[in-house]
Parts: C-alpha cells; sequence; structure tokens
C-alpha cells in the first residue's frame, strides 16, 4: 500500500502550509485549482500532500490519505461491499488521475488511480 497524496482540509491553511515547511521542510506551491485549490508539496518517496480549505460548510477538518489502486471504481465497490459508506465516488481529475473517498468507521479514506 503507497499513499499518493495526502490531503489536509483546514481553515487554517496558511499556518498549517508554514509549520508543515518548518518542521518537515518542504516547500508548498500555489493553490491547484483541480485539487479543491490545496497548496502541495513533495513528500519522501514520491507523492505529495495538499492542504485545502473546506470547499463547503459543511466540511469539516480532515486528514486524508489517498492510496494507489488499480482500479478505483473495483476498490470502492469492495470498500463499501465491506461496509464502508461511500462519500465521494469515483471521478476523474484531468491530468492527476481518478479519486475515491469512503469512510468507515469514522474515518475518512482516499483511493487513487494513475
Amino acid at each position: 500500500m503507497k499513499v499518493h497524496y495526502l490531503e489536509i482540509v483546514t481553515p487554517e491553511v496558511a499556518s498549517t502550509c508554514n509549520a508543515l515547511e518548518s518542521l518537515h521542510g518542504v516547500r508548498f506551491g500555489e493553490p491547484e485549482p483541480a485539487l479543491g485549490n490545496a497548496r502541495t508539496a513533495e513528500i519522501a518517496g514520491g507523492g505529495r500532500i495538499g492542504v485545502r480549505a473546506p470547499m463547503r460548510e459543511t466540511e469539516e477538518p480532515v486528514v486524508r490519505p489517498y492510496v494507489l489502486v488499480d482500479d478505483v471504481a473495483a476498490a470502492a465497490a469492495a470498500a463499501e461491499a465491506a461496509g464502508a459508506e461511500i462519500a465521494h465516488p469515483p471521478l476523474e481529475i484531468p491530468g492527476q488521475g481518478k479519486f475515491a473517498i469512503y469512510i468507515l468507521g469514522g474515518i475518512h479514506h482516499g483511493l487513487w488511480e494513475l
């Protein structure tokens, strides 16, 4: 299992990015519209970390790892069969890949297909 994208949703984007830069020596770029205006940085071993603000009033702060899968639709179906709630069905982000989000045991999990 490999984490491809680690998403942090917080109303404190600037301070979170500043803290992560200071603590881990990463550098965050400008907001990326395709990723919900997340500011992203490369992480060791490949992949990225993204920090963004909530996209709607009801979205709460969360840390959500997206793991790489070969087939996001099949992985989402397997998660659902295991009792997960599909919070976001598979969707393609042009130039980024496909993702899906499920919730199991109150924990958010992401799936990512390149």
